[in-house]
């Protein structure tokens, strides 16, 4: 079976809906709790408390009370920080919460756990609420880059919570890997890649190791204990896509790979310059005509809230100019690239004749595909994604 996407997938991958169209909306809920912080972990956490929690579930009631739902809900994820921590009755009562802003069930519901924090009860509560898909963070079954990373599950973990999620009958299951790990050859990603496809997940997201500041990897990185091998993590991109598509895993998405019928709906939404609703501290909207993210602290999410206000800051409006920006930008990370005539029509202020230029620039030197106003990278392109992307902004005058 080729690593190609099956029809079906290809027609959900194609261009997102035109103006007459309603643009999707999805949910994201932030949970902040962890019980430790990985090496590598950038995003906003802190360790769970029963007071701390509560506080939390009340402030995502809160503050979905202040949204305006102007249309209903087609995709929910729940991610983190660890949801996974919550307590089986406290994942029903969040779930609930956002089931009644949904009115139902969305079409793909997501909740991020972690290996260790999986059991029946809770996979029971998240069965019954209405979750199709499961996203399971495994990052490695080798302990000795789990420790690198600062992982606290192990090998066996990962297989007993993966045959209990496949027990509970979602619709569909992924897996996260990292690669390029401190420490890790090209055969040790090899055999990860092996245990993984093993398994036989729906879907699976193979993340290249980045360094974020303010993380204990950035401090490694800094004082020379880490260093950085772009040759390394290109041999490791370019095995991954081929052990991949021998295993009948299509590629849609730099980082995304997915059997027939299993892309994640709510990811393909958000790259498309969809829109979401975030709740929770430090999350992200795109919704009603702006764009920004919650605070990133607890304690001042909830005061904001107390005095009835969405916590949200740097509040940027979405004019066409940046919406068709970043659906280029975004659009040329999925396999199947992105056309830029909707675009045309919507932004006519962008220098749509220097976008073509940088666009032609990069067809030149084999980095990318036009067939007429649909452009898509090689994958020579998607190994540089990150540089074309800065080529892309410059064109748009950034």
């Amino acid at each position: 079976m080729s690593g190609l996407l099956a029809e079906q997938d290809k027609a959900v991958a194609a261009a997102p809906p035109t103006e007459a169209e309603v643009l999707p909306l999805g949910v994201y809920v932030h949970v902040p709790f962890c019980a430790s912080t990985c090496d590598f972990c950038a995003f906003y956490q802190k360790p769970p408390t029963a007071v701390e929690v509560q506080r939390f579930l009340g402030g995502i009631s809160d503050e979905a009370a202040l949204v305006r739902w102007d249309r209903p809900v087609s995709t929910v994820f729940f991610g983190g920080g660890t949801p996974g921590l919550l307590a089986a009755k406290d994942l029903a009562r969040l779930a609930a919460t956002i089931r009644a802003c949904c009115g139902g069930a969305p079409r793909e519901w997501t909740v991020e756990l972690a290996p260790g924090s999986v059991t029946e009860e809770r996979l029971a509560v998240l069965g019954e609420a209405g979750v199709t898909r499961v996203s399971m963070g495994v990052q490695s079954f080798q302990p000795e880059l789990l420790e690198a990373l600062g992982r606290r599950h192990t090998r066996a973990q990962v297989i007993r919570a993966y045959e209990r999620v496949r027990n509970a009958g979602f619709a569909s299951v992924s897996l996260d890997l990292i690669f390029a790990l401190p420490g890790q050859s090209e055969a040790n990603w090899a055999k990860d890649l092996r245990e993984a496809v093993a398994l036989g997940p729906d879907h699976l997201s193979t993340y290249c190791l980045t360094f974020e500041e303010d993380t204990r990897l950035w401090v490694k990185l800094s004082e020379g204990r880490v260093k950085l091998d772009p040759e390394f993590e290109a041999r490791l991109y370019e095995a991954t896509w081929r052990q991949l598509a021998d295993a009948g895993y299509a590629q849609y998405e730099i980082s995304n790979f997915a059997r027939p019928g299993h892309l994640c709906l709510h990811n393909l939404n958000t790259w498309r310059m969809a829109e979401w609703v975030g709740l929770g501290p430090s999350a992200a909207s795109q919704h009603l005509g702006w764009r920004g993210s919650n605070v990133a602290d607890l304690d001042l999410w909830l005061a904001r809230l107390g005095r009835g206000e969405r916590g949200t800051e740097e509040r940027v409006a979405l004019v066409p100019e940046l919406l068709a920006e970043d659906a280029v930008i975004f659009g040329l990370r999925m396999n199947a690239g992105v056309d830029l005539q909707p675009w045309r029509r919507r932004a006519p202020e962008v220098p749509w004749d220097q976008v073509v230029v940088k666009l032609a620039e990069l067809e030149q030197s084999g980095r990318l595909i036009r067939e007429g106003d649909h452009v898509r990278l090689t994958e020579r392109g998607r190994l540089v994604a990150d540089a074309v992307g800065a080529v892309i902004m410059e064109a748009f005058g950034r």
